[in-house]
């Protein structure tokens, strides 16, 4: 109901949320302030003058239109290129809210005054009471050095972390869209276990059908694989750096390093007026090379560049690589620089996003997109916290870090940690920063998100310890295209944490843990309404869940005995650590999804037992089709006189080949090993599951199956497991590579 001068609406109008969603929007704020002071302005004149970019001023102004506080005037003006450019002011009208479906406007226009009289005396209480903290929004651009510099000194919060840099990895199976299999190459082959179709993820091993390439060691190997029975190494690429992981893209390799090294253009990066850079000063830098692999015998190097920072993550989506690090930012710093093909390109202050907002550390988060067929590259940074995990769908890119607590730095006793999220829309070379929010907690793992459509869906669990009682809470929050809130499920599993979580369509499966294994069924068919279908508990706990088909999932964790040493428990209602057993694989039925069942569970050795399948999920093959299951696994039994509790003793390390399906669950087939034998294993000693020739990745190609280890790769016929053939690779034995692969990636 409208006139001239009113715009009426009820609780159930779709106006009245979005003048809410403005109104509680800190840069809407801003902008309706200024156009009361500034009749007709348009979005240049807006965005330059409250110093917000251009792209946040024209979603702002979006909001405002739609709610009706703010419209377009009748006068407009021509741009120097011929583009009509509009002019904003605020809306001359009364917005009513009435809880009633059809309000008196007669009676609404005489009490209108005296409810302007009231709004009156209610914003004068506003402006005198203290300033409440806002929820950003959006990001801003620094405008110069100086206030680069003064932002770090005003927000860096005592007691943080330093130069420190809390790594956390990236932790589905799909045919890589962009790889072209070459003509006398398998018409069938696994690739990278991935988490968002049609975006793969840099690996140690990647292959198109023919050909595997391996990263082993600080080379990168291509060998000749397919027939397996004539596999053999075509060629090596030396590298001088610490080898991370690798893309495939037809006939382009890309090679991702990392590298320690003296800070380049030192004084043109400083960010303090007229220093210095010692000249021995070091810092991290990662590599991209690109070479053109159309004779794998002769790779062909065609670009070399680099960006200043830690190797955060990568995705490659079609022609298109996306690579994220960080570089710790401090006063008087340096700035982030990147490099193509010995041309180098500094990032100045007033390119730098930032949000307004205290932290106990700093990080330029910069992102690359580079093409890669001819090597250009494009650079968006962003000042925040450091980028610990990220979510990329095919149109987005996500970067999270985790804002800690006080208490976590012994400044007080709040338990308020929150995941920063900052949203950047991809579309090839073009990188743009949309927006930034909030959420309580903090995440897993990349698993812990996921976009579906316009919504961004995250699952968070909030630690917290008081009076010898876990309080720790898990939630789930639903955001729009604009990662505003719409929905949300708090306080899962008091008392526990997430330990994985799937999101599959319209549903999301979460697992949390500390007494039993409870695997949760979420709702997501009503974005703003998730709701908890149902829920499972049983021994144990799963760290990774894979989709077998639509209604059942694989998981892959530990089991649990619970009345292990349960004396010992000092935390009520918790399992102590000696409880933890073997490696546990089980199938989901979630078919019913208000009583989830598990319908069959595999237990592979005894405590000590573990696999890299567990937390890295490109350790993981299954094919549906194939009934195939294969994961890498290091094995351990108790031996005689040793009690459940104790960890047993090492016995194998190798691959573990199932026949999987919903009629009998798990069949193991064959267990499949790169040492010559059970004691050569022992000798090469147990950390980080062995030495060289420990399994780590597996794939097919048509029915053959390829293990893989730093120092071998392995061809066994998927029919009845024979050995085929193998190959030794190059590997040259360095505790600090076979550390860092593994802890890293």
């Amino acid at each position: 109901m409208t006139d001239d001068k009113f715009i009426l609406m009820n609780l159930d109008d779709a106006r009245a949320k979005k003048v809410a969603e403005a109104m509680s929007n800190p840069t809407c704020k801003k902008i309706i302030d200024y156009l009361a002071e500034n009749k007709e302005k348009s979005e240049e004149e807006i965005a330059g003058d409250l110093k917000i970019p251009l792209n946040t001023a024209e979603y702002n102004l979006r909001k405002l239109v739609e709610s009706g506080l703010v419209e377009k005037s009748k006068n407009f003006f021509w741009s120097k290129k011929g583009k009509k450019i509009n002019l904003y002011k605020l809306a001359n009208k009364h917005i009513v809210i009435s809880p009633k479906k059809r309000p008196d406007m007669n009676l609404l226009k005489t009490i209108i005054p005296v409810i302007l009289a009231a709004f009156i005396v209610f914003a004068v209480i506003l402006l005198l009471s203290p300033k409440q903290e806002e929820t950003q929004t959006s990001l801003n651009k620094f405008s110069s050095l100086e206030e680069l510099n003064k932002f770090l000194k005003d927000n860096q919060v005592s007691g943080g972390r330093g130069d420190l840099f809390f790594g956390v990895a990236d932790v589905q199976m799909a045919k890589a869209e962009s790889s072209i299999a070459p003509n006398d190459g398998a018409g069938d082959y696994s690739t990278t276990n991935i988490q968002v179709s049609g975006v793969d993820e840099a690996d140690i091993i990647k292959n198109d059908g023919k050909y595997i390439y391996t990263v082993s060691g600080n080379k990168v190997v291509i060998v000749e694989a397919y027939p397996a029975n004539g596999m053999r190494i075509l060629s090596e690429i030396n590298l001088s750096d610490n080898a991370i992981s690798i893309f495939i893209n037809g006939n382009k390799l890309v090679v991702f390093t990392q590298e320690y090294s003296p800070i380049v253009y030192g004084e043109m990066r400083c960010m303090a007026i007229g220093c210095v850079i010692p000249p021995h000063q070091n810092e991290q830098r990662t590599g991209v090379y690109i070479y053109d692999i159309s004779d794998r015998e002769e790779p062909a190097l065609e670009n070399n560049i680099s960006l200043t920072g830690d190797y955060v993550s990568s995705r490659m989506i079609d022609d298109y690589v996306y690579l994220i690090s960080n570089q710790y930012a401090y006063e008087e710093g340096v700035l982030p620089m990147y490099e193509a093909d010995g041309k180098k390109q500094i990032v100045d202050a007033n390119e730098i996003y930032y949000s307004p907002m205290e932290d106990y550390s700093f990080q330029f988060t910069n992102i690359l997109a580079i093409k890669v067929d001819s090597g250009e590259i494009f650079e968006k940074t962003v000042l925040t916290g450091a980028s610990q995990t990220i979510f990329v769908s095919k149109k987005n890119i996500y970067t999270t870090y985790t804002k800690y607590s006080s208490y976590w730095y012994g400044q007080g006793e709040s338990n308020e940690e929150k995941t920063i999220i900052n949203k950047f829309s991809i579309d090839e070379d073009e990188i743009e920063f949309l927006s930034t929010s909030e959420v309580p907690g903090h995440l897993l793992n990349q698993f812990s998100m996921d976009e579906n459509g316009d919504y961004f869906r995250i699952a968070t669990t909030i630690s917290g310890y008081v009076d010898n009682k876990d309080t720790s809470t898990n939630n789930l929050y639903v955001l729009d295209k604009n990662l505003e809130v719409i929905g949300k499920i708090e306080g899962i599993a008091k008392g526990e944490s997430i330990y994985s979580i799937r999101f599959i369509g319209d549903r999301a499966y979460m697992v949390t843990f500390k007494h039993v294994d409870p695997l949760f069924v979420i709702g997501l068919e009503d974005p703003e309404n998730p709701v908890l279908l149902g829920k499972l508990k049983i021994p144990g706990y799963s760290e990774y869940l894979h989709p077998y088909d639509e209604t059942h999932i694989i998981g892959i964790g530990k089991e649990v005995d619970e009345s292990i040493d349960a004396d010992k428990v000092h935390t009520e209602g918790a399992v102590y650590y000696t409880a933890i057993q073997g490696v546990k694989l089980a199938i989901f039925d979630v078919s019913d999804v208000s009583n989830p069942i598990e319908m069959y569970k595999e237990v592979i050795g005894d405590r000590g037992s573990q696999s890299p399948a567990e937390t890295e999920h490109k350790a993981f093959l299954f094919d549906r089709e194939k009934n195939l299951l294969v994961i890498p696994v290091t094995v351990a039994e108790l031996q005689e006189g040793q009690t459940k509790d104790m960890e047993g003793e090492f016995v194998f390390q190798g691959a573990y080949v199932y026949n999987v399906n919903l009629e009998d669950g798990f069949n193991l087939k064959e267990k499949i090993t790169h040492y010559e034998s059970d004691e050569a294993f022992k000798k090469a000693g147990y950390y980080f599951y062995g030495g060289a020739e420990s399994i780590s990745r597996s794939l097919y190609m048509d029915d053959t199956l390829y293990t893989f280890s730093q120092a071998m790769i392995k061809a066994n016929s998927l029919e009845d497991l024979n050995e085929i053939s193998s190959v030794e690779l190059p590997y040259e034995s360095s505790n600090y590579d076979y550390e860092y692969r593994y802890f890293i990636d």
